[in-house]
């Protein structure tokens, strides 16, 4: 994982982190000027990239870490924190 900010978050939603989430995810992202990556296991990717967010297979239950570098990192971390903990409001 590169330096900077890191957040550790559990998935909750039932369908894991399918292409709406991860749709999400990238649009937050991409309202930052902060670089951001997702590890989930032993793989790392570009949070700003839809396909390689779905390509890590992230199933609910999945722990992923964040990790954010640039100056608004902090309010980064903090949106996406609150985005995973409500399951991307797909809970019912």
């Amino acid at each position: 994982m590169s330096s900077g900010l890191t957040r550790t978050v559990t998935v909750v939603n039932a369908e894991g982190l399918h292409a709406r989430p991860s749709g999400a995810l990238v649009a937050v992202a991409q309202g930052f000027q902060s670089e951001l990556r997702i590890s989930c296991e032993d793989r790392e990717v570009n949070g700003r990239s839809i396909l390689e967010l779905i390509s890590l297979g992230a199933k609910c239950g999945t722990e992923l870490e964040l990790c954010a570098t640039g100056d608004d990192a902090e309010a980064l971390l903090e949106r996406l924190v609150a985005m995973v903990a409500s399951g991307f409001e797909e809970l019912v």
